[in-house]
């Protein structure tokens, strides 16, 4: 067999172990491992007295990629992000943006369903995972929103749906994979997120709005603060604004002249500060021990799937499966719109049976090369491109849709793990409850999307200032 047929096999493989529960970890470095024997016992005729070599030269390969792709700086900002979402949450900051976004914006037809979003969105921005943003404020929201007659499926649906902002604003793990996988520029790809991230937010709140006014028993409004509590409420939501200028800085300066730092220290130096805070505000070693036990189960997690996805991905360097895909789709017949269209569309579906890191992980290694291959190559200038934008461009915009479209698969059935967080921290909500209250959410990510894919500069605009 050819090195592309043995790519397709083992890929085919490896899918189907996903499709039948194995983990997404597990399954791409077993496809890997067992790939690379195929490949390097191929290239000697599949000599018997050969395959104790080649079991040997695919392990040794195999076992270098954890170390040497895993040393990577940027990827330690992952560890900091999840870890300044939970420090933020035994200071009290999550609670207290809830409070500011309640007071401000309760009013709203279905107020405290916008109040959830907007605070979520606030609460994404000092913290890089979805799973925790959901399970804080399942804690938070859902109990204040039954106490005032939410609909139970819809308020489960809110806070799981709102939970996945953090894949998108800034900090954002799933970005920083998606920037190392794609060896793209990580503080780019953290500041492109800012707006979208936002658009979306207010896609929600929108939605949340309209189906208030449509049925008003869903969401009651909140009334009956005075302007002197909005304003006392705001101080308690001061310190994640500080965290999220920091970063910013540390990522680009608007004012002019080189940025403060990088990335991985404006994390570390955020870490920091609400650390400081959370100790301030009287949190003590059992909830100090909890954040930091809570960063490490998360952030495990995420590092044993790059582990394994990435022995998969040196397996397809040898099978040159990325190539023959991106010649495959380079030469379709076909406008080139159309494609990503259907691309897209795959990934809708992926994300019914994957979770979204195992996801991306999986699939960009052979998706990513065939969309630059689409838009025109490596290194085309905007004005001979098939999408309007070079190739960095090209890349930047691609990930904040690709990992809008990752979002999909929180809250997707049968996978879709924030519901599964929000149904587990909320008992008396099922989980089939919580995956009906995300049904018109759908609706809302389809047009962020489209949005998106019509209007790059929505997403461009702001690394466009960093990269010039």
């Amino acid at each position: 067999m050819e090195p592309i047929d043995i790519g397709l096999a083992v890929t085919g493989i490896m899918f189907i172990m996903v499709l039948i529960g194995t983990r997404v970890a597990f399954a791409a470095a077993i496809a890997g491992v067992v790939g690379l024997v195929w490949i390097f016992w191929a290239k000697k005729g599949y000599d018997p007295a050969d395959f104790g070599w080649a079991l040997t030269v695919a392990t040794k390969t195999a076992g270098q990629v954890p170390h040497s792709k895993v040393t990577s700086q940027a990827l330690s900002l992952i560890p900091t992000f999840i870890l300044i979402g939970y420090l933020a949450y035994y200071a009290g900051l999550t609670k207290a943006l809830f409070t500011a976004a309640k007071r401000w914006v309760g009013w709203l037809p279905g107020g405290l369903g916008v109040s959830t979003i907007f605070a979520t969105a606030g609460f994404a921005a000092v913290s890089g995972a979805s799973v925790a943003t959901s399970a804080v404020f399942a804690r938070i929201a859902i109990p204040e929103m039954l106490e005032v007659g939410y609909d139970r499926r819809f308020a489960a649906g809110v806070v799981a749906a709102a939970g996945t902002l953090a894949s998108l604003i800034p900090p954002s793990a799933i970005l920083v994979i998606y920037a190392i996988i794609v060896e793209q520029d990580v503080g780019a790809l953290l500041l492109a997120g800012f707006i979208p991230g936002a658009f979306s937010a207010l896609i929600y709140a929108a939605l949340v709005i309209g189906m208030a006014v449509f049925w008003k028993k869903l969401g009651p409004p909140v009334t009956g603060f005075t302007w002197a509590e909005r304003f006392q409420s705001l101080p308690g939501a001061l310190p994640i604004l500080l965290v999220v200028i920091i970063i910013i800085f540390f990522i680009y300066n608007p004012f002019g002249g080189d940025a403060w730092g990088t990335p991985t220290e404006g994390g570390a130096l955020g870490a920091f500060l609400v650390f400081s805070i959370a100790v301030y505000r009287g949190m003590r070693w059992p909830e100090l021990k909890s954040a930091l036990l809570e960063t490490a189960k998360l952030s495990a997690m995420i590092f044993t799937i790059i582990w394994g996805v990435l022995i998969y991905v040196r397996f397809l360097g040898f099978a040159d499966l990325p190539g023959a895909f991106s010649d495959w789709i380079s030469g379709l017949d076909q406008s080139p719109m159309i494609t990503l269209i259907f691309i897209l569309l795959a990934y809708a579906v992926l994300g019914m049976f994957m979770d979204a890191i195992g996801m991306l992980l999986l699939t960009l290694p052979i998706v990513f090369p065939a969309i630059i291959a689409l838009n025109g190559g490596e290194g085309v200038s905007a004005a001979d491109s098939a999408f309007g934008m070079t190739s960095v461009e090209c890349a930047i915009w691609f990930g904040i849709i690709v990992v809008k479209m990752a979002e999909l698969c929180l809250i997707t059935p049968p996978i879709g793990l924030n519901c599964f967080v929000v149904a587990g921290v909320r008992p008396d909500i099922s989980v089939q409850d919580v995956f009906r209250g995300t049904a018109p959410f759908f609706v809302a990510d389809a047009a962020t999307i489209a949005g998106l894919v019509a209007f790059p500069a929505i997403v461009l605009y702001l690394p466009g200032l960093l990269l010039g």
